[in-house]
């Protein structure tokens, strides 16, 4: 009985003892973390001021798009002036070389030719004849007022020496068109040669003869170009023609040297459209730049506005795994990376395209690149 009783005690003891122990143990009071996924990241405030994050909502702005073209630089076609002789003949003498700067006026070549010489005979011989023709007009003319002679022998009179006037003016407008001026031209200053003038101030764009060569009047001798008025000549395709407009201001520069950059207007708009799908559109540089020579090939960039849509800034952009993505604040300590569909960039702002879904967050606008990092090192940690 005292032995039932003994290990009755020993067993409720041990019982006690077991029990006393579990309720002992020191329970775990350190809270429980929320749940943290790849794209969430959560800074300590010594972090948080460090980093320098700021937050803001995305804004609205006028999208560009930098249009692209490419043309040729061309120029108007009264300043490009081809030289011949409306009377053709052999060319004597000149100095120009194609390249050649050339002054309004200056004396370019010098031509030769015996129907020169026959032009300026027959201008003198008319001129003098005529005046024996004004003095019998003048006789007949008075003894038809007297009846002293018939209407016939007047109306003869009158007519040659009519047609005489008419020759006199014709021989002088030949003789002005070779560059002969009749006021110096006498019997004592018949010329064999004549001088061709430069109608331009510019360069030599070409030479088509050499001396002792003959031309004929339908034959061009040089090529005079006026520079102060060069355009530039674009290709724009049906498409595009709708973001141009008469003022727009563009950048143009060659293959060679892209960093030197030519501003130009846009003067005109072609309103016929190629069998390839383009118009011509010209432009007008606003400084002139000799380096710029007639047929250089030149590209364009033309910014264009399309429309308004939510934009954020570059560096709020960070690129993950192929992606694009922003970072939203969610608590005073927690980010959240959120993917996004980016658009056209401009000015340092690139378009959202996906904006409306985020429009009202708090997007963290500097600071992001630090938050992938610390994502990245993270998740590398665990």
């Amino acid at each position: 009985m005292n032995h039932l009783i003994m290990k009755s005690i020993i067993h409720n003891f041990i019982l006690f003892t077991f029990l006393i122990g579990c309720n002992n143990q020191a329970p775990d009071l350190k809270p429980s973390e929320p749940a943290t996924d790849e794209t969430t990241v959560m800074l300590s405030p010594v972090q948080l001021k460090n980093a320098g994050i700021v937050t803001d909502t995305l804004s609205g702005k006028a999208i560009s798009t930098l249009l692209k073209l490419n043309g040729k630089i061309d120029v108007p076609p009264q300043n490009l002036v081809s030289i011949s002789v409306p009377l053709g003949g052999y060319l004597k003498k000149t100095d120009l070389l194609p390249g050649m700067h050339v002054n309004k006026g200056q004396v370019i070549a010098v031509m030769e030719d015996q129907q020169y010489i026959q032009l300026q005979q027959d201008y003198l011989t008319a001129k003098a004849r005529i005046k024996y023709l004004e003095a019998e007009f003048n006789r007949q003319n008075e003894l038809n007022k007297d009846q002293a002679s018939s209407d016939k022998v007047f109306q003869q009179a009158e007519s040659e020496f009519r047609t005489q006037q008419i020759l006199i003016n014709s021989l002088a407008q030949k003789l002005q068109l070779v560059g002969i001026g009749i006021n110096r031209l006498s019997e004592n200053n018949i010329s064999r040669s004549i001088n061709i003038y430069s109608p331009i101030d510019g360069f030599v764009s070409a030479v088509n003869v050499n001396i002792g060569k003959y031309v004929s009047p339908t034959e061009v001798l040089f090529e005079l170009i006026n520079p102060a008025d060069i355009h530039l000549n674009l290709r724009v395709f049906e498409k595009d023609i709708s973001s141009l407009f008469i003022g727009q201001k563009l950048s143009a520069y060659t293959n060679n040297d892209p960093k030197n950059r030519h501003e130009a207007d846009i003067l005109l708009i072609g309103k016929n459209i190629a069998s390839e799908g383009y118009t011509e559109v010209h432009c007008h540089f606003d400084d002139y730049d000799k380096t710029l020579i007639p047929g250089t090939y030149m590209n364009a960039e033309v910014m264009v506005t399309n429309h308004r849509a939510f934009v954020i800034a570059e560096e709020a952009i960070v690129r993950f795994g192929n992606k694009h993505y922003v970072f939203q604040k969610t608590d005073s300590t927690r980010f959240s990376m959120i993917p996004v569909e980016i658009g056209e960039t401009n000015a340092g702002f690139t378009e959202i395209k996906n904006g409306t879904e985020i429009a009202l967050k708090q997007i963290v606008m500097k600071g992001a690149y630090t938050l992938l990092m610390s994502l990245k090192n993270g998740g590398e940690e665990e």
